[in-house]
């Protein structure tokens, strides 16, 4: 779509005090600049990802190991690792990664809100030394000002604060943009309202000089961000700069037109759509109650 065919998909009512429909005019048009080259980048290179397959909460060393072997032969170069149950066993986890990636590689953490405001300084202060790019969701997803005092806190150690994949609308956004409560904005395709309110989000993080990185650890979400964020890259954002989109290798033989990675980035996909298309025979399988799945784990639980 050209920029004024844009402009008419977005609501921007109750965001017009930080993104005014002249704002998201002007950022699109200069968005046309270049354009053709990103596109074409896009098509050689693909977008760079992250992966989180390696270092789950509960996954042993050894796997960790294994994971995160397998991770760098395919050539990954960014990771995430959970954190929040145990600071110690944080502290190991944490350590074993960044001994096997190195220090060049980037490294984020994700604590899946599991702390108090207070209790997340205190405990990102004790990871620092693991140089992480980010604490991903510290607090409440809901605690805008709590997750400000976070990031504000945090700066001095040269850590960000990352958020948004429970944030369903484009004010919650529009609120942590203004308290300069992230360095890293997580958009959730299904989580926010339709593409339609995703690009109003795009364009508010743009005039906001903050990235755009994905949440994506869910299923089906990798088949649709990737459309969101090349799109931001090529039409909204024009910078590669500290973005990145999530990657989880969990589940995508379920779909039609699954995600395709290669060295570590996403290939543009070329079918028609938005990748969500399940298979019939995945969908027919896992229907409740009737499909096999689920009649084994009924069956099992009555035994």
């Amino acid at each position: 779509m050209d920029p004024r065919m844009l402009l008419s998909c977005i609501d921007f009512r109750y965001i017009t005090d930080v993104l005014t429909e002249e704002d998201a005019l002007e950022i699109l048009q200069n968005g046309q600049v270049g354009k053709k080259e990103r596109e074409d980048q896009m098509l050689t290179q693909g977008y760079p990802a992250y992966t989180t397959s390696c270092a789950w909460l509960g996954y042993s060393d050894d796997l960790l190991k294994q994971l995160c072997t397998a991770a760098l032969e395919d050539g990954w170069t960014r990771f995430k690792v959970k954190v929040g149950a145990d600071l110690e066993d944080d502290i190991r986890r944490c350590r074993l990664i960044r001994a096997m990636i190195g220090p060049e590689k980037i490294l984020m953490m994700d604590a899946n809100q599991r702390w108090e405001v207070p209790e997340a300084v205190e405990r990102m202060s004790q990871l620092a030394e693991f140089k992480p790019l980010w604490i991903e969701e510290p607090t409440s997803p809901d605690d805008i000002l709590g997750h400000a005092a976070i990031s504000k806190a945090l700066v001095p150690l040269g850590i960000g604060v990352a958020t948004g994949e429970q944030c369903h609308n484009r004010v919650i956004f529009k609120q942590l943009l203004q308290a300069n409560a992230v360095q890293f904005l997580q958009i959730d395709s299904c989580r926010l309202g339709s593409v339609n309110e995703i690009l109003s989000v795009l364009l508010m993080a743009k005039k906001f000089g903050i990235p755009v990185c994905p949440h994506a650890g869910g299923v089906g979400l990798c088949e649709l961000v990737q459309h969101l964020i090349i799109f931001d890259y090529i039409s909204v954002s024009a910078s590669l700069d500290n973005r990145m989109c999530e990657y989880v290798d969990h589940l995508h033989e379920h779909f039609k037109y699954p995600v395709q990675i290669k060295q570590a980035s996403y290939v543009p996909p070329k079918d028609a759509g938005y990748s969500s298309e399940m298979k019939e025979d995945s969908v027919r399988k896992h229907q409740y109650p009737d499909g096999e799945v689920w009649q084994k784990l009924l069956a099992a639980q009555e035994n």
